[in-house]
């Protein structure tokens, strides 16, 4: 690919502002999740740059997420004993997910209904907000939104007061930095260099201290028959939230920019950058909607500034982690405070009320398991009970299609030969796909169509693309219901798929080869023939 003058000029300015948009995050995450500052700026670092120059998205900005932090907390938490154990959870998800990619997975990330999505990462936003609540009245924070909600009287009725004051001035300026200076000075970084040196001149604000600076140790994986089902467990919530999440940040880059990302190389970039990260004891991540927007607009459109991102961050870490020591917890407190924030879903919360009444329950029932169960449970039963409303959906629009085929879809011919015989035949339209959804009442339809003086039903698939499993054995149901009934049974306008299938099955031999008819007409003319035939032998 060639470059010219402009975009070059682009990449190294979105990438330098990307950089700066990420240091305090990088450090508010690397704080939140237990394992340090220092762990969550190479957390941005390596999946930033590995999954810059091997990802799908040009333009993506990856590192620490809000909802990859809150997943990895949980982790470090449980293993705070055996640092291997977590991060090999980390190494794992990056594997899984290359093994995603590979396995061409990332089409199907896209799959998960929007109100699933939306009350996991409104419930991830809650969560969030939730866990720094302690640390905003400078108290020590929780490690669970239970835990965090519990602590919440005793946090209120013991402040910090010095604290208190820096977190207040945090929360002002993110939420109000004006944007046009935003695109100079970044929000969150403003509220670091606004209330930093405040709390210096404040008594007994809780600071970060100590920050390592240069190379991160290797972390050599390590599995034990005691752990080893959690830690895979872990990093498959891993892998399939940070697969969501970079997917879905890969959504929004192609909106901004026209294009359209490569789901699968996607995959592959950010499971290479976690399972390096892990590696050097960062902490994981995934594609950064906020930081990829900020990339773009300020010019990025190749993998350079992505790259750039992560080179500028490192240079920052080599040299300048001293500056950081005097950081107060407090302000980072606040600045995740906004970032959960824009992680909830205020756009379709404020019009959900005039969607379907089920979306919005199950987007707050994604959410409320999301925030006091665990978020694996929440997207599993989300994607669940999603599944089933629409197959029920599905199932209602297949049946009120199946029918008597209406006159005004035959020619003249058929509609000729079908007055000559009063009501003794019966067309029983399939008017769509068939699913296991319908099966279940094929046969009633069938049956309250079928009574009285019908003597020949026509079963036309002319319109149905495709059959599963339970319609085709709902069609034997009918087949054998007609049969005992003295009902003579034609089959016909099936594609060469729905033929095969019953071939399969052996549905065939409930009816006479001779009654499977390439078209509806030449069956209802023999029927016709038939009931004329039957007419005659009776007078």
């Amino acid at each position: 690919m060639s470059y010219n003058v402009d975009q070059i000029r682009g990449d190294i300015f979105g990438g330098l502002t990307a950089a700066v948009v990420a240091l305090p995050l990088a450090l508010a995450f690397g704080v939140a999740s237990g394992a340090g500052p220092i762990a969550g700026l190479y957390g941005a670092i390596i999946v930033g740059f590995f999954a810059a120059v091997l990802g799908g998205t040009p333009t993506q900005i990856s590192g620490p997420t809000g909802p990859m932090v809150v997943v990895f907390a949980g982790v470090f938490a449980a293993f705070s004993d055996q640092l291997e154990l977590v991060f090999t959870a980390v190494i794992l998800a990056g594997l899984f997910m290359i093994l995603g990619g590979f396995l061409r997975l990332g089409t199907y990330i896209r799959l998960v209904p929007y109100p699933v999505i939306s009350g996991f990462m409104s419930g991830i936003g809650c969560i969030i907000i939730i866990l720094q609540f302690g640390q905003l009245m400078g108290q020590e924070s929780s490690s669970s939104p239970l835990m965090a909600l519990g602590n919440i009287p005793d946090a209120i009725s013991n402040p910090n007061l010095s604290a208190l004051i820096i977190s207040a001035i945090s929360l002002a300026v993110v939420f109000l930095w004006p944007a046009k200076l935003g695109r100079f000075l970044p929000g969150p970084l403003a509220a670091l260099l606004i209330a930093t040196p405040v709390a210096m001149l404040l008594p007994g604000v809780p600071i970060l201290g100590s920050i390592p600076t240069g190379l991160p140790s290797i972390q050599l994986p390590m599995l034990t028959a005691d752990s080893a089902f959690l830690v895979v467990e872990a990093a498959l919530v891993l892998a399939a939230l940070g697969a969501i999440d970079s997917l879905l940040t890969s959504l929004v880059a192609d909106n901004m920019t026209r294009g359209r990302h490569d789901s699968n190389r996607e995959l592959i970039g950010q499971g290479v950058g976690n399972s390096i990260a892990g590696l050097f004891g960062a902490i994981p991540g995934a594609g950064a909607t906020m930081r990829t927007v900020i990339n773009i607009r300020s010019g990025g459109t190749t993998r350079l500034s992505g790259a750039l991102h992560s080179l500028v961050l490192l240079a920052i870490v080599l040299g300048l982690g001293p500056l950081a020591e005097a950081i107060p917890h407090a302000a980072l407190a606040g600045i995740l405070v906004k970032v959960g924030y824009d992680i909830i879903d205020w756009s379709y919360i404020k019009r959900a009320h005039r969607g379907p009444r089920w979306d919005l329950l199950l987007m707050v029932m994604v959410l409320g398991l999301t925030v006091f169960v665990d978020l694996i449970t929440a997207v599993a039963a989300g994607v669940v009970l999603a599944a089933l409303a629409f197959i029920q959906q599905l199932a209602k629009t297949q049946l009120a299609s199946i029918g008597d085929i209406s006159l005004r879809d035959m020619d003249e011919e058929e509609t000729a030969l079908l007055k000559t015989v009063d009501n003794r035949i019966r067309i029983f339209d399939f008017g769509g796909p068939l699913s296991f959804g319908a099966a279940a009442d094929m046969g009633h339809h069938a049956r309250e169509r079928t009574g009285g003086e019908v003597s020949v039903l026509i079963l036309d698939f002319s319109r149905v693309p495709f059959i599963d499993m339970s319609a085709a054995t709902a069609v034997e149901t009918i087949l054998s219901d007609a049969k005992n009934s003295g009902v003579t049974v034609y089959m016909t306008g099936m594609r060469d798929a729905i033929t095969d299938l019953f071939k399969g099955l052996g549905t065939f031999t409930h009816i006479p080869a001779a009654q499977v008819k390439p078209n509806r007409k030449e069956a209802l003319s023999e029927a016709v023939m038939l009931i004329k035939e039957e007419k005659r032998a009776a007078s």
